[in-house]
């Protein structure tokens, strides 16, 4: 994911979905030490919803 895409999608994890700041950088942080992708750490930590996490895929498919 390019630089630019990845700050539109921190955007809309942010905006579209609501989510704290302290909550994406936990998921974050554990993406760099694990490699797993982003929304399914988000997931996985409780973070969002599996509906949620649907959006933010049918969101990276868009783009």
């Amino acid at each position: 994911m390019s630089s630019t895409t990845y700050a539109s999608f921190l955007r809309f994890l942010q905006e579209e979905l609501a989510l704290p700041h302290d909550s994406i950088a936990i998921a974050q942080r554990s993406m760099e030490q694990t490699q797993g992708p982003l929304p399914m750490l988000l997931w996985q930590y409780g973070l969002i919803t599996l509906k949620e996490l649907e959006r933010i895929y049918d969101w990276l498919e868009s783009v």
